[in-house]
């Protein structure tokens, strides 16, 4: 298990908010914390710590007016730990290589694939084909619904017929290199995380490397996700961390990962 850091942009600002008040209408969303300082410190600090693998997800649609303010933040983060991070939001087959272009390991991708309530493989199969297989994440975050996890889309906003199940990750890890899911009905909430479906995570035989993110809030819930995800998840932690305005020291949750908790 490694721990996987984060910078959410909004608004042309690092933010943490509550996943599910994301709203494109005025661009709004329940805050718990805005940076005074830019997307490039915090890529510094997690490159200076030999922190890899982290996400960079630009959380406004390119129709907003603060897109292109939050894209050029985004883009400062990559130039500053240059293959160091991911980066995810609005992701398609057309822009996808400028941001490996940029300094991005890795470029993350929902809403592109997830299209109109379903898989659209011709995207995938696009951007598959732009980028290879090693540098695509597929996003699957979800929500609960009637018992199971459904991947949403759009920021999160709407629901597919896709469930997240050890039959999708089967078919899906043939296109892409890892795994990235939020619980998004615990995201930012900072209450708890999702436990059904970390146990359900941990159950999937694949060899793909799977994030989970969403409600560690305590070094408890790092030790319980642990245990309860088998060592074999990943974590990202946001609105917790006191970086973020939280109170679980950074340094400290570091010192959790290094030392197996």
């Amino acid at each position: 298990m490694k721990f996987r850091p984060c910078i959410d942009i909004h608004n042309g600002q690092v933010k943490q908010i509550v996943g599910g008040s994301l709203r494109d209408s005025g661009d709004r969303a329940d805050e718990n914390f805005v940076a005074e300082r830019g997307a490039d410190y915090y890529a510094g600090l997690y490159r200076d710590r030999g922190l890899s693998g982290g996400h960079i997800i630009m959380l406004n649609p390119a129709s907003s007016p603060y897109y292109e303010a939050t894209k050029a933040q985004a883009l400062r983060a990559l130039a500053a730990y240059r293959g160091g991070l991911q980066i995810g939001g609005g992701i398609n087959d057309e822009n996808a290589c400028d941001y490996l272009d940029a300094g991005a390991s890795h470029v993350i991708v929902t809403s592109y694939v997830f299209k109109d309530g379903h898989i659209n493989m011709q995207n995938l199969e696009r951007v598959r084909r732009a980028v290879g297989k090693e540098h695509l994440v597929l996003d699957l975050s979800c929500r609960e619904r009637d018992g199971r996890y459904y991947i949403v889309t759009d920021r999160w906003q709407k629901f597919t017929d896709e469930a997240v199940n050890d039959k999708l990750l089967d078919m899906l890890s043939g296109y892409c290199d890892e795994f990235l899911i939020h619980a998004v009905d615990v995201e930012g909430k900072g209450q708890g995380i999702e436990k059904a479906l970390i146990r359900q995570l941990s159950r999937w035989e694949g060899s793909l490397e799977v994030t989970y993110a969403g409600g560690v809030h305590s070094y408890e819930d790092i030790e319980l996700l642990r245990r309860l995800g088998n060592g074999r998840l990943d974590v990202t932690i946001g609105s917790a961390l006191d970086i973020f305005g939280g109170g679980l020291s950074f340094e400290r949750v570091l010192e959790c990962f290094q030392q197996g908790v």
